[in-house]
């Protein structure tokens, strides 16, 4: 098994493992992906991916920001583990991989957002070091912009 981690930069890499976004959001259609891609990577949006050969078995979204309570940050993003390659590392490697780059980048945190019925991501990032700090209040405006 060959393992490797590598960051995807570019609109062409991220929309080639649409499949593996689609674990998370089945109906995400590519013209959509490649819409809001388009957006995020000028603003410094990157995707962190484990591969085992030119497999993709896990990623997560990331970019960095800065606000007055924390100062500069990391935030992640839709972080997906393939369903077959769960509980075996692959979410370890790409949280590992996430903390010596928001170290590397100067960063005082480490930020996600966990949808409230998905208690087998808390128990993740709990086993992670992750906590809760507050709540993501949001108001949907336009449902049909939604993935």
């Amino acid at each position: 098994m060959n393992i490797t981690i590598r960051e995807l930069t570019t609109l062409e890499e991220m929309l080639g493992h649409i499949e593996t976004m689609q674990f998370l959001y089945p109906n995400l259609a590519t013209v959509r992906y490649s819409a809001n891609l388009s957006e995020m990577i000028p603003r410094n949006y990157t995707q962190i991916a484990v591969f085992e050969d030119n497999k993709c078995l896990g990623l997560t979204g990331c970019w960095t920001a800065t606000k007055l309570w924390t100062g500069k940050y990391l935030e992640l993003d839709n972080f997906i583990v393939h369903p077959d390659y769960r509980s075996k590392g692959i979410g370890k490697m790409l949280t590992d991989y996430a903390n010596q780059k928001a170290q590397d980048l100067g960063c005082s945190s480490i930020v996600l957002d966990a949808f409230t019925g998905n208690f087998g991501a808390h128990r993740f990032y709990y086993n992670q070091g992750y906590g809760p700090k507050g709540f993501h209040f949001v108001k949907i405006i336009d449902e049909s912009k939604l993935a």
